[in-house]
Formats: C-alpha cells, sequence, structure tokens
C-alpha cells in the first residue's frame, strides 16, 4: 500500500551533477525530518530513497510497525510529512512522495537489519567490487565489525557495510506484511 503525493517546486533547472549530490543531502535531511514523525506514531522508518523515474522525482519512505502497516499509516505518515517536508526542505525540483509498507523486497538500509533478519535471502548491489563481483545473492548470516556476512554458493562473503549501495531481502513472507484496512 502507498500513498502519493506531488509537490511543486519552483525552478525545474538543475544538472544532473548537481541532482546526484543534493540527492544524498536531500535524503540524510528527511530522515532527520521523518524519524521523529515515525517515532511518536509508533512506526519504524526503514528506509528512504529519492529517485528520479519515468514520473518524475520521487521521494519514497518505506515504513513499518509490529503487526503491519495499513494504508491508513501510509496516509496518515504521508499527510503530515508532506507538511513538515514543504516548511523545511528546499529541493528546487518538484517530486512525488511516497510512503509504503517495506513489501517482499523490503530495503535493508541500517546494520541491525543485518541482523534482525539473519538466515533470510537478501540481493545486495555495492559500489566497488568485493571477491572480484558487485552483485550477490544469499543468505544473511549477519552484521560483525563493520561487514555483512553473507553465505553466497555455501561460501562466506564479507563485504564492508561502506560500499553496499542497495540491499534487500529476497521474496521475504515475513510478518510484517502491509494490511488492507477500511
Amino acid at each position: 500500500m502507498k500513498e502519493k503525493r506531488t509537490v511543486k517546486k519552483r525552478d525545474e533547472s538543475l544538472t544532473v551533477n548537481v541532482l546526484q549530490t543534493t540527492t544524498e543531502e536531500i535524503i540524510i535531511k528527511v530522515k532527520e525530518l521523518a524519524e521523529p514523525l515515525c517515532a511518536s506514531e509508533g512506526l519504524e522508518l526503514v528506509f528512504v530513497e529519492c529517485q528520479r523515474e519515468s514520473s518524475g522525482r520521487i521521494i519514497r519512505l518505506y515504513i513499518d510497525k509490529p503487526g503491519g502497516i495499513t494504508l491508513n499509516d501510509c496516509t496518515q505518515t504521508s499527510r503530515q510529512l508532506n507538511d513538515i517536508l514543504d516548511i523545511n526542505l528546499n529541493t528546487n525540483w518538484s517530486y512525488n512522495l511516497e510512503v509504503s509498507s517495506p513489501g517482499y523486497d523490503r530495503p535493508l538500509g541500517k546494520p541491525e537489519d543485518f541482523d534482525r533478519f539473519k538466515s533470510n535471502i537478501a540481493i545486495i548491489r555495492t559500489s566497488l567490487p568485493v571477491e572480484g563481483q558487485k552483485n550477490f545473492k544469499g543468505i544473511i548470516l549477519g552484521f560483525f565489525d563493520g561487514f555483512v556476512k553473507l553465505n553466497v554458493n555455501d561460501k562466506d562473503v564479507s563485504i564492508p557495510y561502506e560500499v553496499i549501495t542497495k540491499a534487500r531481502l529476497f521474496d521475504y513472507n515475513g510478518e510484517n506484511r502491509c494490511l488492507y484496512q477500511k
């Protein structure tokens, strides 16, 4: 389930280099603004991403809570966060705000996620080659001393956390699925 909003900003002319630098800053700022809101509502902020898609720029938040997320949780968080972002986020470009449940391909964005989801299958992409490759699919063994341990084809691989650019669970069917609620 997800709630989608469009926010219009004045200046649409940004170069790709400026957009790439500000994307990191935008994600950090959105996390800073969304964490207290989510905590006050009893929600976990799972992950924030900011990217260009065919429909335009997207700021996407994944939220969760014990027992699962409802459409109402997504809607309420989206409405409240939209107001906060309007006041505190200066992007100079328009974007769609989406608030969603993590889903079956749940993002893994924090070191503690790799301990929480031990024994599940993950897909991990890195910015630099690790043991000659950048893409991994294997069983999560946990997080140890700055490294994510993954069992790939019966071989343990240690991936430095700082080189991970994307990590998601693969076909996760856990207890925190999105719930439909009227």
